[in-house]
């Protein structure tokens, strides 16, 4: 496993930015299932006051020393704000879940002196992998990608 990824995956307190009040999006289906393998998440979207009962914060700048990580669900042009702002909140391990990476993304990201996880899936990584992801991580050890 890459080191960036195995550093990433240490953190057990991660902010998911992206969650919205659809169970169906894919920020929203993280953070529920990094909560359900023990993770200790927070949702992040300012339009938002709570997610499945907990305190949803508008920024990660009122998340600064709370939590360890950043995985950002939220498309490119978003998600180079979003980088900006984890680092200005004092964040450096930063997840780009699939489709938020672009070259707007890694020029920001080098900029900042961040070096983000990009073009995978977090819930192949953290944790115990169930249904489609367990499918996905076999054939990526097969393949050496993993």
């Amino acid at each position: 496993m890459d080191q960036k990824i195995e550093d990433f995956i240490q953190a057990k307190r991660l902010a998911v930015v992206g969650v919205s009040r659809s169970p169906q999006k894919f920020g929203t289906a993280i953070y529920t299932e990094l909560k359900t393998r023990g993770y200790e998440v927070f949702g992040v979207n300012p339009k938002m006051d709570s997610i499945d009962g907990d305190k949803c914060y508008a920024s990660l700048g009122e998340l600064a020393g709370k939590a360890d990580g950043v995985v950002i669900c939220l498309p490119p042009q978003k998600a180079a704000v979003v980088l900006r702002e984890a680092a200005a909140s004092g964040f450096t391990r930063v997840w780009l879940q699939q489709g938020s990476q672009s070259a707007e993304t890694q020029k920001v990201a080098a900029e900042l002196g961040i070096t983000p996880v990009e073009g995978k899936c977090i819930l192949m990584y953290a944790g115990e992998v169930k249904s489609i992801h367990a499918f996905h991580r076999f054939f990526a050890r097969l393949f050496g990608s993993y």
